[in-house]
């Protein structure tokens, strides 16, 4: 059956980095898009970075861009999340997910409706 499984969540101090790794299995790789999405203490899961099934098109929530580049290697079926100069609000559980639709640049936040696999997800904690 499908299976997302991340690594590389940990404790890190604020201005410090961490890549995370969602590994997949049991579904084409390939032919799905995939994406980040994140939950904080007390917040809703929100979502994070996108990159479309071909590696090139890629979206992020601006409260990450610059900083988060996600990527994805189809011939290994992972896809990773490198998180550079992270601050204190980034704590959360990291959640990876799979969907066969992409997200609108305009409606990001309403992705997670489409998401067709979930991954369980690593906890990312980022001490001030």
């Amino acid at each position: 059956q499908v299976q997302l499984v991340e690594s590389g969540g940990g404790l890190v101090q604020a201005g410090g980095s961490l890549r995370l790794s969602c590994a997949a299995s049991g579904l084409t790789f390939s032919t799905y898009n995939m994406g980040w999405f994140r939950q904080a203490p007390g917040k809703e899961r929100e979502f994070v970075a996108a990159v479309r099934w071909n590696g090139i098109l890629k979206n992020y929530a601006d409260s990450v861009k610059g900083r988060f580049t996600i990527s994805r290697d189809n011939a290994k079926s992972t896809v990773y999340l490198q998180m550079n100069s992270l601050k204190p609000e980034d704590t959360a559980v990291y959640y990876c997910a799979a969907s066969g639709t992409w997200p609108r640049s305009d409606s990001i936040e309403s992705w997670w409706k489409s998401i067709d696999f979930w991954g369980k997800g690593t906890l990312v904690t980022v001490s001030a």
